[in-house]
């Protein structure tokens, strides 16, 4: 499968320059707040707004609810969990 090089295109939302960057996103549910860094995404460099290639916000969403279900499992309810995405 190939990959569409969103960079080229213009913000949906503004029309700005879209940039690539690694972010973090925040997550909560039920008082439990689980954080992902380093994901890769492709930001607006004048709105914000974050694009990530097709499948990705699905994968980053599923990634979220396994920290949430661990939470669960292993009773950590009280504390932020957070889980970092390393480049090999």
């Amino acid at each position: 499968m190939r990959k569409i090089d969103m960079s080229k295109e213009p913000c949906s939302e503004c029309g700005g320059r879209l940039e690539r960057k690694y972010i973090s996103q925040q997550f909560e549910r039920g008082g439990m707040k689980v954080k992902l860094d380093g994901i890769a995404a492709l930001v607006c460099t004048d709105c914000g707004e974050i694009y990530f290639q097709p499948g990705g916000a699905d994968k980053v969403g599923a990634a979220a609810n396994s920290l949430f279900d661990l939470a669960v499992i292993e009773k950590q309810h009280k504390r932020l969990l957070t889980a970092q995405i390393c480049q090999a």
